[in-house]
């Protein structure tokens, strides 16, 4: 069997045996690449067309009760400037959003326990009220079943939370003693058990980081169902002990891009900012590998900056409106256009049609 024979199983099947997986990713040519996008390309378009999901990521807090070793918020950070946004910042930042047309925002901090739950609940709640055909997606970490209880009762509907590997030993690799993927995992069961619509992922070449792991990570979410799966090359910040590992590459991003685009063609897929910063045009070939989400910022300038989980990250300086702006632009080049929607998972949408 050669490489687009492999290709063509996984588009059919949505999987591939171990052996035949190592083997595409270890032996992939340009032109098995060209190949796995362009299938990749095809079965996004089966279920979302041409649409981009817009994303508007608020980073309201970088103080962070973890100490991750490849973080640049981790909280032995001397060097990070720490800021927290007040519920009202964050709510005028949506607010902004909203009359930009973005209509999912992704609240994102480090594990900022200054927040307390009902805060937490406050800003959801609040953000639901004010624009009711919006969705609230959260991105602050591992907290307790109560807690993701109490958000999603007050609106939120969605939940990012990347296992970064499935492999204890690796994951011991780049955490302290006090977290563990078990735990992580739990985490990402009880969120999918309250009802959030949940997205998992990992970092691609990060340190340690060995095929067979990567392979763990596909089979994994793939058994996971993930609605979402956020990937992105590991970036190296200057203040962690991973300061002089190189980064990861643009080519293996992209080929797990468009790996996963097969194994789960429903899934919503970001080009994340991660890829733009390792290449000028990072995120427009992630849509072209199978992607079909963006995420520009919608932090106060002021702050952009200051959330630092990796070195040279881009768009710290824009305004929401130039952000939204050029993304529409870049988006464009590629023959996609951008969805001015919520843009749930097909799966997702595809249930709600049922019940109507």
């Amino acid at each position: 069997m050669n490489n687009h024979e492999r290709i063509l199983k996984l588009r059919n099947d949505q999987t591939l045996e171990r052996e035949e997986l190592r083997t595409l990713l270890q032996t992939i040519t340009a032109e098995d690449e060209e190949f796995l996008y362009s299938n990749a390309r095809q079965v996004r378009e089966k279920y979302y067309g041409k649409d981009v999901y817009l994303r508007g990521i608020i980073e309201f807090s970088n103080y962070c009760r973890n100490d991750c070793y490849y973080c640049g918020i981790r909280k032995s950070n001397a060097n990070a400037e720490r800021y927290h946004l007040t519920k009202e910042e964050v709510i005028a930042c949506a607010d902004q959003g909203y009359d930009l047309q973005f209509r999912t925002f992704v609240l994102q901090s480090g594990e900022d326990m200054s927040y307390s739950d009902e805060d937490i609940a406050d800003i959801v709640r609040e953000i639901r009220r004010r624009h009711p055909d919006t969705a609230v997606t959260l991105s602050i970490g591992e907290r307790s079943r109560e807690s993701y209880q109490m958000w999603f009762d007050a609106g939120a509907e969605r939940y990012l939370l990347r296992q970064e590997t499935s492999d204890p030993e690796h994951y011991r690799k780049l955490h302290p003693a006090e977290l563990t993927i078990e735990h992580r995992k739990h985490c990402l069961d009880m969120l999918k058990e309250i009802g959030y619509q949940v997205g998992c992922g990992i970092m691609v070449d990060s340190p340690y980081q060995t095929l067979e792991n990567i392979l763990d990570d596909l089979y994994y979410m793939k058994d996971f169902g993930a609605d979402m799966i956020g990937i992105g090359p590991f970036i190296p910040h200057k203040d962690t002990r991973f300061k002089d590992e190189p980064a990861g590459t643009l080519e293996h991003t992209l080929h797990l891009l468009g790996v996963i685009r097969l194994m789960l063609p429903e899934v919503l897929l970001p080009a994340t900012t991660a890829l733009g910063t390792i290449d000028p045009r990072g995120r427009e070939k992630g849509i072209l590998a199978g992607a079909n989400v963006v995420m520009p910022n919608l932090s106060p300038t002021s702050v952009r900056s200051k959330y630092l989980l990796y070195d040279g990250k881009i768009c710290t300086g824009d305004e929401a409106a130039e952000c939204r702006s050029c993304m529409e632009k870049r988006i464009s080049t590629t023959g996609y256009n951008v969805k001015v929607s919520k843009g749930d998972a097909f799966r997702i949408q595809k249930n709600a049609l049922k019940s109507l």
